[in-house]
C-alpha cells in the first residue's frame, strides 16, 4: 500500500513536470498539455487516483496551492501601470464580470440542464479566469504594449472576486427558503472585502517589519514568507469564507510596491513554486474526471461553451473598453483571452459535493460541464492567442535579437555584421567615444552604465533574446551577465573570457556567462587579431562545402562565432555545447591568414 501511494505521487510530479517541458520544448500551451496528460493518466489509463492518494485532504491541498499562485501573481502587479490601463482595468472588474455572470448565468439556464439558482452559480465560478491558466498563456505570448498588463491584472484580480461572489450565491442558495438571500450576501461581501484587505495588509506589513529590521536569516525569507502566506489565507478564511484569496493577493500586492526592503528573491522562489504547483494542481483536477462524466456531454454544453466565447467575452471586453486608448486590435486581442483555470475546477468541485448532499441532483452536472468549459477554453484560446497576436501586430518580436555590452571597434564591425543579417543589434557602453563611432555607423545605441536601476527601464529590449559582454573589464562583464541571466536566462548570456583565466585571479566560474568563441580568446587577444588583419565573413554551408571543409582551409585560419539557422534564429558559439553547423546554415566566422595567426591560436587549437 504504501508502494502505491508512493507511485501515484510520483507519477502526478513526473507526468506535471515533463508536460511543461515538453510544452517549452514543442511551443504548445503548456496549461493544454498539462489537462490532456492528466485525462489520459486519470479516467483513460487509471493510472493516477487523486481521491484514492489525497483522501478527505484534496481540496485543502488545491486551496493552499492557488493561495501561494494567487500571492505571486500579486507581487507581480505594480502600482505604476495603473497610470495607463487603471480605467480598463477597473470597467473590466465592475462592469466586466456584471455582463459575463450574467451572461452566462442567462445562457447556462437556456442551454443546461440547471435551476434558476444554479445557474447563477455556475455564472458566478465563470467570471474566474486566473492566474493559473493566463500567466503561462502571457509567457508564451509575449503580447506588446498595455494588453500583456490588462491582461495580468484580469486574470490575478479575477480570480478571488469570482471566487467570492461564488460563495456568496451558495450562501444564498442554502438559505433562500428564509427570504433572507439579499441580506446573506450583502454582509457577506462585507464581511470578504473587510477581512480579506485587512489580513493581507496585516501579513504584509508583519513580513515587512521582519525584513526591514533583518530579523530572518536568509536561508529563512522564503520559508517564513509562505508560513505567513499560509496563515493569511487561513486565518482569512476562517472569519470569512474565500476570503482568503482576497487576503493573499492583497498581502502580494502590498509587498512588490513598498520600496524599503528587498523582495526579489522571493519573488523568484514563488515563481519556480508556482510552476510546480500549476503542474501538480491541473494533472490533479484532470485526473479526477470520471468516464461516466462522457455521458452528460452533449451539444447543449458544446453550444454554451462557443457563445462563451464568441458572444459573452465579446461584450465584456467591448462594453469595458469604451471610451479607452486601446485600438480595435488590442481590444480583439483582449476578446481572444479568457481561459478558466484551477479555481473554477476546485470551486465547481466544492459546491457540487455540498449541494447534491443538500438534494440539488442536478449540482453533480457543473464538474464536466466546467472541465469542459475549461478544456474548451484553454484549447481555443491556447492555440489562437500566439498566431492571433502575430496577425495583429500586438506581440512583442521573437527574441533572436542580441544586446552587445562594449562598442570598441571590433565589437562594432561584429555589431554591424550582424545587422546586415537582419538582426536587431543594441551595443551598450559607458565611453562616450565608442558610442558615437557605433551611432554613426548606423547602431542602436544605449550610452550609460547598464548595471543602473535605471537601465532596464531605458532600454527597449522587445525582440532581444541573447547577451553578450564584450568589455575589457572582466569584472563588469561578470557582473553584467549575472544580471541579464535573470532576464533571459543563463542559457543565452555569454561573455569573453576572463583575461586571468588559469591564473590564480580568475573570477569563479560561477559568476560567468559563458564563454564566447574559444577559451584562448579574450578580448586583448580579439583586438590583436583584428589589428593583424582578421576579418569577419559569413559563409553559406552546402552538401559539397560543410563546415568541415571550412575549418580545414589552407589558406584562412576559422574561429567560428555565429550560426545562422535556415529558420533565421542565430545560435551563438560558446565552448560549452557549441552549435552543430548543417548544410543551408550560414556561418558567421572571425578569419585571419595561417601565416599571420599567432602561435598561441595554432598551437592551442591544433594540438
Amino acid at each position: 500500500m504504501p508502494e502505491h501511494f508512493l507511485i501515484g505521487l510520483g507519477l502526478i510530479l513526473i507526468i506535471g513536470i515533463a508536460a511543461q517541458w515538453i510544452a517549452w520544448k514543442t511551443h504548445l500551451p503548456a496549461i493544454l498539455l498539462l489537462l490532456i496528460c492528466g485525462i489520459v493518466a486519470g479516467p483513460v489509463t487509471g493510472l493516477i487516483h487523486p481521491d484514492q492518494l489525497l483522501g478527505n485532504t484534496l481540496f485543502p491541498i488545491v486551496s493552499l496551492s492557488v493561495a501561494v499562485i494567487l500571492f505571486e501573481g500579486g507581487l507581480s502587479l505594480r502600482v505604476d501601470e495603473l497610470r495607463e490601463i487603471g480605467g480598463v482595468i477597473f470597467r473590466l472588474i465592475a462592469i466586466g464580470i456584471s455582463i459575463t455572470w450574467v451572461l452566462s448565468s442567462l445562457f447556462a439556464y437556456w442551454l443546461l440542464d440547471f435551476n434558476i439558482y444554479l445557474s447563477v452559480l455556475f455564472g458566478a465560478i465563470l467570471i474566474v479566469t486566473g492566474p493559473t491558466v493566463i500567466i503561462p498563456l502571457l509567457r508564451q505570448v509575449r503580447p506588446s504594449g498595455q494588453v500583456g498588463s490588462i491582461l495580468k491584472w484580469e486574470g490575478i484580480v479575477n480570480d478571488p472576486i469570482g471566487a467570492s461572489v461564488a460563495v456568496l450565491v451558495f450562501e444564498v442558495i442554502m438559505v433562500s427558503g428564509t427570504n433572507n438571500g439579499a441580506g446573506v450576501a450583502t454582509v457577506g461581501a462585507i464581511k470578504t472585502l473587510v477581512f480579506g484587505v485587512g489580513v493581507g495588509l496585516a501579513g504584509a506589513t508583519i513580513m515587512y517589519f521582519l525584513l526591514k529590521r533583518h530579523l530572518i536569516p536568509d536561508f529563512l525569507q522564503n520559508p517564513i514568507t509562505l508560513m505567513l502566506v499560509v496563515a493569511a489565507f487561513m486565518g482569512a478564511n476562517l472569519l470569512q469564507e474565500e476570503s482568503g484569496l482576497l487576503a493573499v493577493t492583497v498581502m502580494g500586492f502590498a509587498l512588490a510596491n513598498q520600496k524599503s526592503v528587498r523582495v526579489k528573491h522571493i519573488i523568484e522562489f514563488k515563481e519556480n513554486l508556482r510552476v510546480i504547483l500549476i503542474s501538480l494542481l491541473f494533472i490533479i483536477l484532470a485526473a479526477r474526471l470520471q468516464v461516466s462524466d462522457l455521458e452528460h456531454l452533449n451539444w447543449s454544453i458544446v453550444l454554451f461553451l462557443v457563445i462563451l466565447i464568441l458572444v459573452v467575452r465579446p461584450a465584456a471586453v467591448y462594453a469595458s473598453t469604451i471610451g479607452s486608448k486601446l485600438n480595435w486590435k488590442e481590444r480583439f486581442f483582449l476578446v481572444a483571452m479568457a481561459p478558466r483555470g484551477i479555481v473554477a475546477a476546485a470551486v465547481s468541485a466544492i459546491f457540487a459535493f455540498r449541494l447534491s448532499s443538500e438534494g440539488y441532483s442536478e449540482a453533480s452536472l457543473m464538474i464536466p460541464y466546467i472541465f469542459v468549459v475549461i478544456i474548451g477554453t484553454v484549447t481555443v484560446y491556447g492555440l489562437m492567442a500566439a498566431p492571433l497576436a502575430r496577425k495583429l501586430g500586438v506581440a512583442k518580436p521573437v527574441p533572436r535579437g542580441l544586446l552587445i555590452l562594449g562598442a570598441q571597434n571590433w565589437v562594432r564591425k561584429m555589431a554591424l555584421e550582424l545587422k546586415e543579417l537582419g538582426f536587431r543589434v543594441i551595443v551598450t557602453d559607458t565611453n562616450w567615444y565608442n558610442i558615437r563611432e557605433a551611432r554613426m555607423s548606423g547602431l542602436e545605441t544605449y550610452y550609460g552604465n547598464i548595471l543602473a536601476e535605471y537601465a532596464l527601464n531605458e532600454i527597449n529590449l522587445d525582440g532581444i533574446g541573447h547577451f553578450l559582454a564584450m568589455t575589457p573589464n572582466d569584472e563588469v562583464n561578470s557582473l553584467a551577465t549575472l544580471r541579464f541571466s535573470e532576464i533571459l536566462g543563463r542559457s543565452e548570456v555569454y561573455q569573453l573570457t576572463s583575461e586571468t583565466a588559469g591564473k590564480k585571479g580568475e573570477i569563479s566560474g560561477e559568476l560567468n556567462g559563458r564563454i564566447l568563441f574559444k577559451k584562448q580568446l579574450n578580448e586583448l587577444r580579439i583586438k590583436t587579431l583584428f589589428s593583424e588583419g582578421a576579418e569577419l565573413r559569413a559563409t553559406n554551408l552546402t552538401e559539397e562545402f560543410d563546415y568541415n571543409t571550412l575549418l580545414s582551409g589552407d589558406d584562412q585560419f576559422i574561429i567560428p562565432a555565429f550560426l545562422i539557422t535556415q529558420a533565421g534564429d542565430i545560435r551563438i558559439f560558446a565552448t560549452d555545447n557549441p552549435p552543430e553547423p548543417q548544410p543551408g546554415q550560414r556561418i558567421v566566422s572571425l578569419t585571419i591568414d595561417r601565416e599571420k595567426a599567432p602561435e598561441w591560436l595554432l598551437e592551442k587549437t591544433e594540438s
